[in-house]
């Protein structure tokens, strides 16, 4: 009898305790630290990324970062093997690019419950993250831009004075373009070769689709996923490439090999170039002080009215697969937000973080330059792209580049291709690409 009084009074005192226990480990398990990975593509701005996780562990002591920096000539490949292993780093850094595929696979976290209900919109340029939305094909947002990428003229102040040629502004046409790039084009040593060009471009994405939308054309038909440039595009195709074989007032690409493709406008070598907001960066480091430079908007093509720009958001993403959503999320706001400065991104790349955008350090006056208050204008229009699925393969993309339609323009410009035979292969390449993705 005594063991049975005993038996119950220990029962007792076990049941008046397992509250207490399970307490004491639901709080352990709360309190315990969140490791999350996050993976960057930029190894020059590991210190700077450093020192914002460091102040963001600092306000969330119970969340450690642990950061992976990756070359960016490696970084798709090693998340590529990550994503098929379903092994992702919850927080990852995504090119517009691969955001469309990335969506449709699986492989990145929808963003919208948190950007609906946890996000302050009047922070942020939206329109960023409605960009997001549309090149992702989906309803949903599946990345958190952080800063934008546009397309601008860039022009040769002192090349300019020297011709006596006004500086381009947004009245400028295609002929005004055209005009200018044939007198700036010279042979200054009188020794048969060209030492200046009017211009330089290749068959790169920024050089070519700029003016295919400064003209309001289009080189992929969004309602039957093909690739079937319309007469607008078409029109800045020949245009540019005229400029070439019939105006030598641009080189071929092979003339040009001798340059890293950025640098031919910072060495002085062309009056003029056309390519991505990110080059301000490249231009400061390599001219230096040895040049007066500007900016200006795209020169405005016959059927086009000023309104469109090109422009690509870089962002962050999360992974579907993480443990730590709620975690995840507030890294990825508060590194595009809040924890982002000005020397975390390129000059020529517009934040989403409207607090930083709107700021002096953006516009940087006392840096050429002067006038980076276009950009933001231009960050406003409406936004048009060619990405697709699979659009590093058809457009020729980093390793491809000299593949896709991009090697086709190379060809044009270097004679080795006429125009018509280049564009018929155009359709016939890259319609067997968007065909495979697109059924």
């Amino acid at each position: 009898m005594k063991s049975v009084k005993i038996l119950i009074i220990t029962m007792m005192l076990m049941l008046l305790v397992a509250p207490l226990f399970a307490n004491s480990q639901s709080e352990a398990e709360a309190t315990e630290e969140v490791v999350l990975q996050y993976w960057s593509w930029d190894p020059e701005l590991k210190t700077r990324n450093e020192t914002m996780i460091e102040k963001f562990e600092a306000v969330n002591p119970g969340i450690k970062i642990e950061m992976t920096t990756i070359e960016p000539k490696e970084y798709w490949t090693k998340i590529r093997i990550m994503a098929s292993q379903q092994n992702l780093p919850d927080v990852f850094n995504l090119s517009a690019g691969y955001l469309e595929e990335w969506a449709q696979n699986g492989l990145l976290l929808d963003l919208g419950s948190f950007i609906d209900n946890d996000l302050d919109k009047n922070t942020f340029y939206m329109n960023l993250f409605d960009a997001v939305k549309e090149l992702s094909g989906t309803d949903s947002y599946y990345a958190f831009p952080y800063a934008l990428v546009t397309t601008c003229m860039y022009y040769n102040k002192d090349l300019f004075d020297e011709a006596g040629i006004s500086y381009p502004d947004s009245d400028w046409t295609w002929t005004d373009f055209r005009d200018a790039a044939i007198k700036l084009t010279k042979d200054k040593d009188n020794d048969g070769s060209i030492d200046q060009w009017g211009y330089w471009f290749y068959g790169r994405y920024a050089h070519i689709e700029s003016w295919v939308y400064s003209n309001d054309g289009y080189l992929i038909n969004r309602d039957s996923m093909k690739f079937s440039p319309d007469s607008n595009a078409m029109e800045a195709i020949e245009f540019l490439t005229d400029l070439v074989l019939v105006d030598n007032a641009a080189p071929s690409k092979k003339e040009m090999s001798a340059f890293r493709q950025q640098d031919v406008f910072p060495q002085g070598a062309a009056a003029m170039f056309v390519d991505g907001s990110w080059n301000i960066d490249n231009n400061r480091n390599v001219a230096g002080d040895s040049m007066n430079w500007g900016i200006a908007e795209l020169p405005i093509g016959p059927n086009g009215d000023g309104s469109l720009t090109y422009g690509w958001p870089d962002s962050l993403a999360i992974s579907p697969n993480t443990k730590h959503a709620e975690a995840a999320w507030k890294f990825t706001k508060f590194a595009a937000g809040e924890g982002l400065s000005m020397d975390m991104v390129m000059a020529g790349k517009i934040p989403s973080y409207r607090p930083l955008t709107e700021s002096e350090a953006f516009l940087e006056k006392d840096q050429q330059p002067s006038n980076k208050d276009l950009l933001i204008k231009q960050a406003a229009e409406e936004m048009r792209t060619s990405f697709t699925l699979s659009w590093g393969e058809w457009r020729g993309y980093g390793a491809a580049e000299a593949l896709g339609f991009n090697g086709l323009i190379d060809g044009i410009i270097d004679s080795e291709i006429p125009f018509d035979k280049a564009i018929e292969l155009a359709n016939k390449n890259i319609n067997t690409v968007l065909d495979r993705n697109y059924k």
